[in-house]
């Protein structure tokens, strides 16, 4: 894929609402421990349905004309617990408490042994996804620091090291996630920019770690949180000149319902950039127009070369319809830009 401007999602997708109950899902804070009862489909025929709802979210990606498609994340009821409620020293029966980056106390995992992965969690959902389309694709996991920050510690005497224990799990998956056909892995790290002095001191290190040894492109998500659950956005980032010399290849930011100051991305130079040009908060749909005035903004501090075209964050929380009708927005928007540099 070389042409300028690529679009993809950051993740997710609108679930279907015969899948799963998306008014219970939007009524509380994102699961970090498992919530079937989130699930409209009997457990034997779950698979089956999850299939066919990911089946739809590829044919709405590919018939809004992205370049890079996801899955949807349509398995999970949230974008970190089905990873994280899969490994070795978290006990499921009795959960946790820790604060959500909003302040609130939230169930978690609760860790009392050594953290480590046990099998591959995603690696089917890549074959699936490389069995159904034939454009690029991009596959998620919740990274390091983040999942440390969604469990209460009752083992390690030392949170660094949780977390390390914690990267060496997201290694092993990422590796499994490219042999499985993954063209694209984004490891999704919103904890940093809530917690940036603890992932200053070891979230960095723990992220470098996890992609050592990684052959393949790599991404990471940073963002201020789903716009349906965090209402509030801040004026700018509190860690993002950070990723600068970290192994990751591209940055995924959200600019759109922040109306944030892309200046900042000058402290980036070199990495390739996900900018996210779709506010997820405003129910109406962005016109053309108005994704290329978000794109343009930021090419003064980001080669064209190195921008992919995004959403501020994973759809999950947006009805389908407004959903796709800001997919096809975001194309036609990148359209424009695209045209507009190399002269069409």
């Amino acid at each position: 894929m070389n042409r300028l401007l690529p679009t993809s999602l950051v993740g997710s997708y609108p679930q279907p609402e015969w899948l799963i109950d998306r008014q219970r899902l939007a009524g509380r804070f994102p699961p970090r421990v498992r919530a079937k009862e989130l699930w409209r489909v009997a457990p034997e025929h779950l698979e089956q349905a999850q299939q066919d709802a990911t089946l739809i979210a590829i044919r709405d990606q590919e018939r809004a004309g992205l370049d890079i498609i996801t899955d949807g994340e349509v398995r999970r009821e949230s974008y970190s617990n089905r990873f994280a409620t899969a490994l070795d020293g978290v006990d499921l029966d009795n959960h946790g408490t820790a604060l959500d980056r909003s302040g609130h106390p939230n169930p978690v995992p609760r860790v009392f042994g050594r953290i480590s992965r046990r099998h591959a969690v995603e690696a089917e959902d890549v074959r699936f996804l490389r069995a159904n389309t034939d454009r690029r694709i991009k596959i998620t996991v919740p990274g390091p620091f983040t999942m440390a920050q969604q469990a209460q510690n009752d083992f390690y005497k030392d949170e660094a090291e949780m977390v390390m224990d914690y990267a060496a799990a997201v290694n092993a998956e990422i590796k499994d996630l490219f042999a499985a056909g993954a063209d694209i892995v984004q490891v999704d790290e919103p904890y940093m920019q809530a917690r940036p002095e603890k992932a200053r001191k070891y979230g960095l290190a723990a992220l470098d770690a996890a992609l050592e040894g990684v052959e393949g492109k790599t991404a990471v998500h940073i963002c201020f949180g789903y716009a349906a659950i965090i209402h509030e956005r801040p004026e700018g980032y509190s860690f993002l000149p950070e990723f600068c010399n970290c192994r990751v290849n591209q940055i995924s930011i959200e600019t759109a319902q922040s109306k944030l100051d892309t200046k900042v991305l000058e402290t980036l130079r070199g990495k390739e950039i996900i900018l996210g040009v779709i506010d997820l908060s405003d129910m109406t749909v962005e016109t053309p127009e108005t994704v290329a005035a978000r794109i343009r903004r930021a090419l003064p501090y980001v080669d064209a070369e190195k921008v992919i075209v995004a959403p501020d964050c994973g759809m999950k929380y947006l009805p389908r319809d407004v959903a796709f009708g800001k997919m096809r927005a975001m194309v036609e928007g990148a359209a424009i830009v695209r045209r507009e540099i190399e002269g069409g």
